[in-house]
């Protein structure tokens, strides 16, 4: 199957009342993993790669093996570059294969946020790929695994702003800060869901959650309700596969490195089939 665009997925998401995961991978592994998951419940994926983690692999051959792994699988795959921070980041990954970016202005000033959206845009356009922006700002970051981040509510998301924000720049998705944060909460998440109902009242393109790790169930069915579809979702995968690999070691039997990743592939396996139920995605097939 062709790879798609967020064009292509999120908004009959919308239609159906579901989300569908975006999904960070951190190497091949972790890649192929999330992807063969996605096949057996015969549901679209967006598979993420964040700038954040380039230190761990080379680029542009994780690239050429995702695509080419990708145009072979039976459901939509995008390919999403996430949270890229400059107008040379997302230029270098459209020219290598994304088929979605991410350009995240989100701690800019509202003027240059909009100025650097609309750059993007309009080189996205010109691979056919798609553009999603954040406004507000969601904090912390997947590398913080120790003290954990608490929402800040100055930098939730101003509805009208962000109206205008989509308006000026066209872009095909909208991140949302409602009381998310990235990598581990600070204490117990709770969701500004009121705000979330009133953006979505004035807001034509799908919403995305960023954030997704720490979430009970009900906090993704309520934000679902009230317009997500699509959800970030990357901490409780790389905790839960190194959860994985100190149980195994703790047995105390002689294990290989292919051991350590069998058993990490397969409890994200395990992580990502809870979280396409939780999130409703097999709808998409209905």
């Amino acid at each position: 199957m062709p790879i798609v665009t967020l064009r292509d997925i999120l908004p009959l998401a919308q239609t159906k009342g579901c989300a569908v995961g975006s999904f960070n991978a951190a190497d091949v592994s972790m890649a192929d993993a999330i992807l063969d998951t996605c096949v057996q419940e015969n549901v679209p994926v967006i598979l993420s790669l964040a700038e954040v983690h380039y230190r761990y692999f080379d680029l542009a051959d994780f690239l050429t093996y995702l695509r080419a792994k990708a145009a072979k699988l039976p459901i939509p795959v995008v390919l999403h570059l996430d949270h890229g921070t400059s107008f040379g980041v997302i230029r270098q990954g459209l020219e290598l294969g994304f088929s979605s970016v991410m350009i995240d202005g989100s701690a800019l000033p509202y003027e240059e946020n909009v100025a650097l959206t609309k750059a993007a845009v309009k080189e996205a356009a010109c691979f056919g790929a798609s553009v999603e922006a954040e406004l507000g700002h969601v904090a912390g970051g997947e590398g913080n695994l120790v003290e954990g981040t608490a929402a800040n509510p100055a930098d939730f998301t101003d509805p009208e702003q962000a109206a205008r924000f989509v308006a000026e720049t066209g872009v095909d998705a909208l991140a949302v800060a409602i009381g998310t944060v990235h990598g581990p909460y600070q204490g117990k998440p709770h969701l500004e869901l009121e705000l979330l109902a009133k953006i979505r009242a004035v807001v034509s393109v799908p919403l995305v959650l960023h954030g997704g790790s720490g979430l009970s169930p009900d906090d993704f069915h309520q934000a679902i309700a009230r317009g997500i579809a699509k959800v970030n979702f990357f901490t409780e995968n790389s905790l839960a596969a190194v959860q994985a690999i100190q149980e195994l070691l703790a047995q105390g039997r002689p294990v290989g490195y292919p051991d350590l990743i069998t058993a990490a592939q397969a409890r994200v396996r395990e992580v990502v089939a809870r979280q396409i139920e939780i999130f409703g995605t097999r709808k998409m097939a209905e």
